[in-house]
């Protein structure tokens, strides 16, 4: 009796210090986080990326289902007129989940939360999502005698819709930057990949470390725990050539000889742009000759089709910056 009652002491304690271990590591943060006010970045970011990444019911198998699509826009949608400089809108159609900006407002900080309802009528947006969708962007205001970026609510502001901005927008203009972050987390880039510089020699190498209110509203933050590779959180600053990371995804050791990355030519599909059936036997056995010496230059990559996974993950590395 006397050690299963030592035991029954043991197991509480245990129980004790992993749920005291749990509450710091995960509890106090997202208070921490919640009490910082959103910066530029969080606010393009929760716009960009949507929803919920990881898995979820809304996309169970992790497709990318459910996500905005972004729009470099240079026309106004209603009339036609261009628009001075362009304009990014983020365009959610009807049934796509909004971000937890939009959501839960007070995340967003005190100021921009206030310029979002009043100015950006975001919460007009709730009401629609399920009819007709909505489109935003990011604008500035001021609050109080300080100036904040805020969303703003083009459905309810302008009455632009989605299906009139897709309308005008050309497939070079658009991302899938959202369905994007779905492929990098499916297909494990972060298990050697970080979106997190943390030392000085990083910030030399790649660039400045995110900000505490850089991750407001994004789930998940997708840091990583290991890296075997680069840093990646300003990689489209670094490299903003589509096909290079064409390259790159299809056959690293097509850029890096030494390359210890695996081959991601599976997310091109079954067909290329135009439509025609990619042979991947055939470029694998042309490759082999290529590493062999037995030609002089490796085979052409196949162009990706605008809806393929492989379009939507180099949007999202193309979006770091």
């Amino acid at each position: 009796m006397t050690g299963f009652r030592q035991y029954k002491i043991g197991a509480r304690l245990f129980g004790l210090a992993l749920g005291g271990s749990m509450t710091i590591t995960l509890f106090f943060p997202s208070v921490n986080i919640a009490a910082v006010s959103s910066t530029d970045v969080a606010l393009a970011k929760q716009l960009a990326i949507g929803h919920e990444t990881g898995f979820n019911l809304e996309d169970p198998f992790l497709l990318g289902k459910n996500k905005p699509i972004s729009v470099a826009l240079k026309v106004d949608p209603k009339t036609g007129q261009p628009i001075d400089g362009g304009m990014m809108v983020y365009v959610y159609q009807q049934g796509t989940s909004y971000p937890a900006g939009i959501l839960h407002p007070r995340i967003l900080g005190e100021g921009i939360q206030q310029l979002s309802e009043q100015q950006g009528h975001i919460n007009d947006a709730t009401d629609a999502r399920k009819t007709a969708g909505a489109v935003f962007t990011l604008r500035k205001g001021t609050y109080q005698g300080r100036e904040f970026s805020y969303i703003d609510n083009l459905t309810a502001t302008k009455g632009w819709t989605p299906a009139d901005v897709m309308k005008v927008a050309k497939d070079e203009d658009v991302s899938h930057a959202g369905k994007g972050k779905t492929m990098f987390v499916r297909e494990g880039c972060w298990w050697c990949h970080t979106l997190l510089p943390e030392e000085t020699q990083d910030w030399q190498v790649f660039g400045a470390p995110p900000m505490m209110g850089d991750f407001n509203g994004e789930s998940p933050t997708a840091f990583g725990s290991d890296r075997k590779a680069p840093d990646l959180l300003h990689v489209g600053s670094r490299n903003s050539s589509r096909e290079w990371m064409m390259m790159h995804f299809f056959n690293p050791r097509l850029v890096q000889p030494h390359s210890i990355m695996p081959r991601f030519d599976y997310l091109w599909g079954e067909k290329d742009a135009a439509g025609q059936k990619i042979d991947f036997v055939k470029w694998r056995a042309e490759y082999d000759e290529y590493r062999e010496g037995k030609r002089v230059t490796p085979p052409d990559v196949p162009s990706f089709a605008s809806d393929s996974e492989i379009r939507s993950l180099v949007d999202f590395m193309l979006s770091l910056k």
